[in-house]
């Protein structure tokens, strides 16, 4: 118990460990869940990608960021040394099976 407090501390999750806070709205960049992907040479990419899917109010989520998913895949393109993970093959009819992005973004 706390010493001013009649009451348990509630058991909260630490700030850093969710990307996005539905409370404020805001997006963690900082969060250990996004691991380097805001460092390096398509940072703003991704960063533009991610923030569109997380406010995105589009049936289905994130149909409305399709142009900037785009272009943080033809960064990580330019830059395959630092992003050949996370590289899509414009003709993988797999594409979806191989790197559902959407499930690491989304709750559903």
């Amino acid at each position: 118990m706390w010493p001013f407090s009649k009451s348990e501390p509630k058991e909260t999750k630490p700030k850093n460990e969710e990307a996005y806070d539905p409370e404020t709205g805001e997006i963690n960049w900082d969060c250990p869940c996004l691991g380097d992907m805001t460092k390096g040479p398509c940072a703003e990419q991704f960063k533009a990608a991610f923030a569109c899917y997380m406010y995105s109010q589009a049936d289905p989520k994130g149909m409305d960021c399709l142009e900037k998913f785009k272009n943080m895949q033809d960064c990580f393109k330019e830059h395959p040394d630092v992003y050949k993970d996370n590289i899509f093959d414009d003709d993988d009819d797999d594409l979806v099976e191989k790197k559902p992005w959407w499930k690491f973004w989304s709750k559903n």
